[in-house]
């Protein structure tokens, strides 16, 4: 029975006694599916206002469709932002606004019930409801190409330094045909780390393959890029390490948007961190909110809600009541919402900081001080060597253990 001391009571707000976004939600959304909105903005406004590093997982077709442009890139640009894990598809798309032949806006709608034989015949691909030429994915495979045989892509390095790179090649490109950022140059120009779990499927990776099917067939003199999984997936454990030990508040809040590779690899540093390397006192993330179309009832690792991550160790058993919330939509529906409340928010404090003084304001207002941290961000990916070097530290001084998990009686071949 629940304690009517503790009960939350239903009060609403008329929507035309509402000025701000941040009114609307929080008093306009009293129920049902609407309720699942107000606690995910209400857990993402106490986690900013916390200073607590938010990592983002974002599956789906983001860059095709212009939304990194309309509301993750102003999202990034505040600086609350750690790192990212999305797709190899995103970041190979994203570089088509920025190509020489098609600077003219590549990417159109068309039906989603239309003719797709139609479409086909006539050169177009189809993503959902946006379309382009068949000549844009050519163009952007030679772009690709031409890049990972530069000299300094001949060599082994991890997936992060990798689209580090090639953000900084679509910001020439960008800049020189007066295109609007896109994602990879934005997350090189904050030194956003960009980290993909499954980096062969997508076209990013199968223009390396050519590359390497060309040297095996002998047709190029050399070709020697590789991906470093090791330590990619190493670096992201350092990331997780350093929000848990190094950074106060000594907490994490994640943000996931629709499942799949992203929304894994987003939450698999605790694991790795914790069971598989043995360092001690590890945690997952103190604040956990997704927007995922899977229902929870399919079993699959997109539907998973953060209840089912605690299990796992990936979400902190201790905060997980107050600090977690899966809510079943298409985030393609209320992200631009969300953001741009959160981005108000922001709005508001500054204005009141020129007003009263910002110590002022922090004193009255705690909060603030999370809302308004440096926009330049955390830049970790400039600091990732000394970030991995504290984490093999602490996997030297776990030696012991370590080498303890090497022993196992394997069935012998024969017996």
């Amino acid at each position: 029975m629940h304690d009517p001391h503790t009960r939350r009571r239903v009060e609403v707000k008329r929507v035309d006694e509402c000025d701000t976004l941040h009114d609307l939600i929080t008093h306009c959304f009293p129920a049902f599916g609407g309720a699942f909105l107000r606690r995910i903005y209400t857990i993402l406004d106490q986690a900013i206002g916390m200073e607590c590093p938010l990592t983002v997982a974002v599956s789906g077709p983001v860059t095709v469709s212009g939304q990194h442009q309309a509301w993750l890139i102003p999202l990034l640009e505040t600086g609350w932002v750690a790192y990212l894990s999305t797709t190899d598809a995103v970041c190979y798309h994203d570089g088509h606004r920025s190509l020489r032949a098609h600077r003219d806006g590549p990417i159109y709608e068309v039906p989603i019930w239309g003719d797709d034989g139609a479409l086909r015949e006539e050169g177009t691909i189809r993503v959902t409801d946006m379309a382009f030429d068949e000549d844009v994915l050519l163009d952007q495979d030679r772009f690709i190409t031409a890049v990972l045989a530069r000299p300094e892509f001949q060599r082994s390095m991890t997936g992060t330094e990798l689209r580090y790179r090639l953000g900084a090649f679509y910001a020439q490109e960008e800049g020189a045909g007066g295109v609007a950022p896109g994602l990879l140059s934005t997350c090189h120009k904050l030194a956003i780390p960009i980290l993909v779990g499954a980096p062969g499927d997508g076209s990013v990776f199968l223009n390396s393959m050519k590359l390497w099917a060309m040297r095996q067939a002998g047709l190029v003199d050399s070709y020697k890029f590789d991906l470093d999984l090791h330590a990619e997936v190493y670096e992201a454990c350092a990331y997780h390490r350093w929000g848990l030990f190094d950074h106060p508040p000594n907490a994490l809040a994640t943000l996931i948007l629709g499942g799949g590779a992203p929304k894994n690899y987003n939450l698999q540093p605790e694991p790795a961190l914790g069971q598989v390397l043995g360092i001690p006192n590890v945690r997952g993330y103190n604040f956990d909110v997704q927007i995922v179309t899977s229902p929870g009832t399919d079993g699959s690792l997109s539907s998973c809600p953060p209840a089912e991550a605690v299990t796992w160790g990936k979400v902190d058993k201790e905060t997980y009541q107050q600090g977690t919330e899966s809510m079943q939509a298409d985030y393609s529906t209320v992200m631009p919402f969300l953001v741009k409340a959160l981005l108000d928010n922001r709005r508001q404090y500054e204005r009141r900081a020129a007003e009263a003084g910002v110590e002022e304001l922090y004193q009255r207002e705690p909060k603030a001080r999370g809302y308004l941290r440096r926009r330049e961000g955390y830049r970790l990916f400039e600091q990732r060597e000394e970030l991995c070097r504290r984490l093999t530290e602490d996997v030297r001084a776990n030696r012991k253990w370590l080498l303890d998990t090497l022993k196992y009686p394997l069935a012998t071949a024969g017996r």
